[in-house]
């Protein structure tokens, strides 16, 4: 998929007051110091589209980007470890759960993952309620350019194990990178399929 313009549409503090429209969304989460915008940003080819922090935890409403005036990308708030109230984390919780079991736009979800750590329970624990629920999703491990070849096969080696004790199969996931942007045509290629998939009526 080429990307050809990618606009910013609203922020939302509740599912309910995203757009109305019937445009297909493509959600983007993790922990808060995952690299989510940076990611978001070198897939649409615009540094500035989804707002960066040395902060954790920046993002703080549900934005929507309008992606070739054809699909949205949403970022939404990220979870774990945010410097934030516990108020606001109880709030950034429900908002979250509402907009991923309310929002019938929502397509696929795309879980974003630190390669670089053990895998960790917060992370295991939401996948897993994410199949609870039925909803779809794949994973996108970030910061592989941080590790080796070997470090990355051996970190994925561990999540294999993991995702197995609760999974039949392993999901569907990606090995991506902000700074070199590998894994990021994947990411949009898997977007695009979707869409055909959407728009051909099955026989």
């Amino acid at each position: 998929m080429n990307i050809k313009s990618a606009k910013f549409v609203k922020s939302s503090s509740n599912f309910k007051d995203c757009p109305e429209d019937e445009i297909l969304e493509y959600a983007f989460i993790g922990r808060s110091n995952v690299g989510k915008s940076s990611l978001i940003n070198k897939l649409v080819g615009i540094k500035t589209l989804a707002k960066t922090s040395q902060r954790p935890g920046k993002t703080q409403l549900i934005n929507h980007f309008i992606v070739n005036n054809a699909w949205h990308l949403v970022d939404l708030p990220g979870y774990g470890w945010a410097k934030v109230s516990q108020t606001q984390r109880e709030s950034f919780g429900k908002m979250i759960q509402n907009y991923i079991l309310k929002r019938k736009q929502l397509t696929n979800l795309f879980v974003l993952v630190d390669l670089r750590l053990e895998p960790q329970k917060i992370d295991l624990a939401f996948l897993e309620y994410l199949g609870e629920k039925e909803i779809p999703f794949a994973i996108c491990f970030t910061k592989a350019d941080k590790l080796s070849n070997n470090q990355i096969n051996a970190h994925l080696s561990k999540w294999h194990q993991a995702l197995l004790h609760v999974w039949e199969e392993m999901p569907s996931y990606f090995v991506t990178s902000a700074q070199d942007g590998r894994g990021c045509s994947n990411v949009l290629d898997y977007i695009a399929n979707i869409n055909l998939q959407v728009a051909t009526p099955q026989a």
